[in-house]
């Protein structure tokens, strides 16, 4: 598959933000209409990822199906990354609402940012730092998280949060990762969302695990029922935002370092706005725009900087 470049990948990686703002949609339609819970939700999503990928991948490039020995031992721990960010964005959300558990989530952008200077040696100057506290500053603007009672939270709810956003680093940079091991973009979101699924389902079926959001019993797995107006939304979020979304996102990650690529999926909360406006009538203040315009401020500037940095570079 041709790489991508440099205007292509951020292209490919803002289409992805606004593939996975819709899911937002899907997630509140379930979980209002038929109370889901969170991680039966996580679960048949990331089943159904498989379900559409493998036959695709199957028919079309069988090829990128097959793994090396080194490749099975990092998939597997990729998918268990997936997994532990899924549960904790879900008990995040349980213990400290939406507006909160948004803006911890989001803290993966500063996460990726440093990780990556220190793991992948990726550069850290002030232009990215710049970029980092703006993205920052509009997820609360834009989540609404600047107001006192969206902070009334339990130290473990601010620690899942935390740990959420951390999390996300972590799967950013092993995206990047698994993209610099030459491994296949969309076969990688396959067998991750593979890996991912087996370990959720082992969570949402171990006796007495009180986790917030799993099934109670193993019966709530199959708490649409035969409802197939529950069944189609579920499978729509896994087949269209999910899979487009993360493909995308590490399609992006071959060109850009995974900061940046994780910087530009901070815009997501500005589009979820407007979809929420278009679908559901929910204005947008004008606290929230300054927060959407810090977002894309903070990916313009980056785009700018690395524009400013090739032009020096074929001067001299």
């Amino acid at each position: 598959m041709k790489k991508p470049t440099t205007n292509q990948a951020y292209c490919i990686a803002l289409a992805s933000a606004i593939f996975l703002s819709t899911t937002a949609i899907f997630i509140r339609y379930l979980t209002v209409n038929y109370s889901l819970p969170a991680l039966v939700l996580a679960f048949w999503r990331d089943f159904f990822v498989v379900l559409t990928l493998c036959p695709i991948l199957f028919l079309k490039h069988r090829d990128l199906l097959a793994l090396q020995k080194g490749q099975i031992v990092y998939l597997v721990i990729y998918g268990l990354v997936l997994a532990i960010f899924n549960s904790f964005w879900t008990i995040s959300v349980s213990l400290n609402g939406a507006s909160v558990a948004t803006v911890l989530s989001y803290s993966s952008a500063a996460f990726t940012a440093l990780l990556g200077y220190w793991i992948l040696k990726e550069s850290l100057g002030w232009v990215k730092i710049v970029a980092v506290i703006c993205s920052m500053i509009g997820c609360v603007l834009v989540s609404g998280a600047y107001t006192q009672a969206a902070w009334q939270s339990n130290l473990a709810g601010i620690v899942s949060g935390v740990l959420a956003g951390l999390s996300y680093a972590a799967y950013s940079l092993m995206g990047r990762k698994a993209n610099q091991r030459g491994m296949n973009s969309w076969a990688t979101v396959l067998y991750t969302f593979l890996f991912a699924a087996f370990f959720l389902l082992i969570i949402n079926l171990i006796p007495g695990l009180k986790v917030p959001g799993a099934a109670s019993r193993p019966a709530d797995l199959f708490w649409l029922g035969t409802d197939w107006k529950g069944w189609l939304p579920l499978f729509l979020l896994a087949a269209g935002p999910t899979v487009m979304g993360f493909g995308l996102y590490n399609i992006s990650m071959r060109v850009l370092p995974a900061s940046i690529a994780n910087l530009i999926a901070t815009s997501e909360p500005v589009f979820t706005s407007i979809f929420a406006f278009l679908l559901f009538g929910e204005r947008l203040g004008s606290v929230e725009l300054i927060g959407g315009f810090l977002i894309i401020g903070g990916v313009l500037l980056l785009r700018l900087a690395r524009n400013g940095r090739k032009t020096t570079a074929a001067q001299v």
